[in-house]
Order: structure tokens, then sequence, then C-alpha cells
């Protein structure tokens, strides 16, 4: 896969900005057009809040629309100091259906974390994990806590032996040829169970002129996969985590937990996930 259209998803929050110049940094290192893609929460059930004051029905129109085209000036100014072929994208309809049919039409989705912190920041109910599922495209959720960084020079690959690790791996690909250290990064359950799954993929990265080391940690008894996954990644400084998605079901995971759920709650850096 080559990276050459990204769509990353644009709103009213306080991290969109951020995602913008995420999103631009890559479209520059690889050449790639950019679509800006604003999707804001349509429900109606609650109150916009602005100076105080809750604002409904027209009034609640003519806020969104003063938001649409402020974030359309700052996505053209911000893209034309960057000199990347962009496109700016504001369609109508139900949020997470809409982000994931146009996000379907791209090499590389980049979204952000939800923030409970930020009223602005919510789009619809599970709005991030409809995308990454219903797209088909491997997707870049950004943390919405601290900066991020833009570059791509050490990456974690969190290899489980899973149909979607296996997919999230191969979509990786462009992004991380150019890395300093890849790592390919496996949470044993039974550590005796014949050869590390790591050697094997750091075989087939090099193939793919992709140097890459492999290690193996004993699954912890009582500690969550998840958690013991982003105390590696704080201790490695890790630029790009890359992973697969919902192996078991999203219901599953709601309902029991999973390294999926653990990250999109608790995640410190970027991770690239694939279904």
């Amino acid at each position: 896969m080559n990276c050459k259209t990204l769509l990353v998803h644009l709103d009213d929050s306080t991290h969109s900005d951020a995602r913008l110049d995420y999103a631009l940094q890559i479209a520059a290192r690889h050449d790639a057009h950019l679509i800006g893609l604003y999707v804001v929460c349509e429900e109606l059930t609650g109150p916009l809040f602005l100076q105080g004051e809750a604002i409904w029905s027209a009034d609640l129109k003519a806020h969104r629309d003063v938001n649409l085209k402020s974030a359309h000036a700052r996505f053209i100014a911000v893209a034309r100091r960057a000199g990347c072929s962009v496109e700016w994208r504001a369609p109508a309809g139900p949020p997470a259906e809409t982000a994931t049919l146009h996000a379907r039409h791209a090499d590389l989705v980049i979204l952000g974390q939800e923030d409970l912190k930020d009223p602005n920041a919510y789009v619809a109910r599970q709005f991030v994990d409809d995308v990454v599922m219903g797209s088909g495209r491997p997707t870049i959720v950004l943390p919405h806590a601290g900066p991020v960084r833009p570059q791509i020079e050490n990456v974690m690959i969190a290899w489980d032996g899973g149909r979607e690790s296996a997919r999230a791996a191969t979509d990786a690909l462009p992004l991380i040829r150019r890395a300093s250290f890849v790592t390919v990064m496996t949470v044993q359950r039974h550590p005796h169970d014949g050869e590390p799954a790591g050697f094997n993929v750091a075989a087939w990265l090099a193939r793919h002129g992709i140097e890459a080391s492999f290690t193996a940690t004993p699954k912890l008894s009582g500690v969550d996969t998840g958690v013991m996954l982003l105390n590696m990644l704080a201790d490695r400084h890790i630029d790009l985590l890359v992973m697969g998605a919902y192996g078991h079901t999203r219901a599953h995971e709601r309902l029991l937990g999973g390294v999926t759920r653990t990250m999109l709650q608790s995640m410190t850096l970027p991770v690239l996930m694939s279904h």
C-alpha cells in the first residue's frame, strides 16, 4: 500500500488543529493528498453552551455555520503554509456513517481520541470505534493528552498472531519504512510454546527493507495486557504503536475489557489500528 490519500477528521474541539498539523506532516512526508473532513455532532438532545447561555434550534444552526466557516478558514490557511495538496469536505448526514463512507476513499485515516472534558470533541457515540471497524482502512488515533510527536522514528508493533495484527502490520509498512527503530512485541500467555512469533515477523519485515528487533514478555497473572503494553510504551519512548483492533467482538471488549478498549481509553501516543 502507498500512502497517497490521507483523511483527517476535523471538528470544533481543542485538539482539531493538532490533528491537522500531524496529518499535514505525514502528507508532506509521503507527497500525499490530504482530505480535511469536517464532521461534528448532529444530536439535538443537549444544548451547546456559549458564554453561559444555552443555544437551540435556529441559533444553534447559526452557531454551527460560524464554526464551520472558521474551521474551513483555518484549514485553508494552515494547508497553504504547508504547501500540500488538500481538499475540504463538510458533508451532511449521520457523523459516524458519513465519516466511515469518506474514509473508505483514503489510504490512511487520522482521528482523535475521545476527550470527555471537551464537549466539542463529542461527535457521536462510539465514533472512533465505528470508523475503525467500518472503514476498512488503517486509522491513526491521536491522544488528547499532551503534545503529539509528529515523527515516526521509534515504532512498536503489538503482535498476537491474529488476523487483525497481521492486517495492521501490513498497513503500517509505508509509514514505518523510514523509522530508525522497529520492535515487534509479543505478550506470551504460554511462554514455552515454540519459537517467539516476533522472530518470523521480524524476518518478514526484513524482506520489506525494515530492520526490526523482536521481544516477548510473559503475560502477568491478573494484569490486563493493555496495561502491560502501556507500561512498555512509556519505558521505550515509542512514537507510534501498531496494533490490530478488536480481535474479539466489540461487545465482548466493552463488557470484559480488552487491549483495544484499554488503548482507546488510556493511550498516551499515536496508535495505528486496523481491523
